[in-house]
């Protein structure tokens, strides 16, 4: 009896983090964890980016930031995750929480589960001083990735309208919906040319799941192809800061208020 209260307090906090993941690389996963954080904060949430690419982390160099401790620092025993967390600052009413992975470092990579549990558990305390925590998990579905993923928030599947993306799209799904049942699964169609392409591969994917799986992911956004999207990465600075009025933007917002229940 006494441990109801806890378990309820732990679902409410995990039902803030939100993870962001993809079956393959190259989806444009990262870029859209760091402008939904960014789109979040701008919306007046309080947001924490996790940056959970274990050993290929790289949120930090898309914002320009230089962070003084990273991921490493926890799993060595040297910081708590709060120690580790840096500030990304547009504006004073529009910045965000970073907590920092670290770049290139394979150990990462095969951590074990009981480290990965370990990070969860702090992310999951974390949430309560925030609205949102964004996990930015590798791509595929190693170890890492479906450990970390494993909790009662939203997951966010981006794809796009490549053939390969949407098989390798419907197999995380798959496996996280085996391992985790009843995951909070939605989907992301990014990088289209237009919302039609969009919504033609989430039929595809969606028939998928329903005709296999027995469930059926919602959409919740399709981001258009957008060159300001490049310029802004290779700019390190956020989309909604260096081009708020492209259509990838809108695109965004339009996420963002689906995600608030806007």
């Amino acid at each position: 009896m006494t441990d109801a209260p806890m378990t309820r307090d732990k679902d409410t906090l995990e039902r803030r983090l939100i993870t962001v993941a993809s079956g393959k690389g190259g989806v444009g996963k990262t870029w859209l964890s760091v402008t939904l954080s960014h789109a979040l904060a701008q919306a007046g949430r309080d947001v924490l980016l996790f940056d959970g690419d274990l050993g290929l982390a790289n949120v930090d160099i898309q914002l320009g930031l230089m962070p003084q401790r990273d991921l490493g620092h926890f799993i060595s025993g040297d910081a708590p995750l709060r120690d580790i967390i840096c500030r990304y600052e547009e504006q004073k009413d529009s910045g965000f929480d970073v907590l920092p992975g670290k770049s290139g470092s394979g150990a990462l990579g095969s951590l074990t589960k009981e480290t990965l549990v370990k990070i969860r558990t702090g992310l999951t305390a974390l949430a309560s001083r925030y609205d949102h925590v964004l996990l930015d998990l590798a791509a595929g579905v190693d170890p890492s990735v479906t450990t970390l993923s494993k909790h009662k928030g939203k997951v966010l599947v981006v794809m796009t309208a490549d053939p390969t993306s949407l098989t390798d799209a419907y197999a995380f799904i798959k496996i996280t919906a085996m391992r985790n049942p009843g995951a909070d699964l939605s989907i992301v169609v990014n990088n289209v040319a237009t919302k039609k392409e969009g919504d033609k591969a989430y039929e595809a994917i969606k028939r998928a799941c329903e005709g296999f799986l027995k469930i059926s992911p919602p959409l919740v956004g399709i981001i258009k192809n957008d060159a300001k999207v490049v310029d802004a990465i290779r700019s390190q600075v956020p989309l909604l800061a260096r081009h708020p009025q492209s259509e990838a933007a809108k695109d965004i917002k339009a996420l963002t208020a689906a995600i608030v229940g806007r």
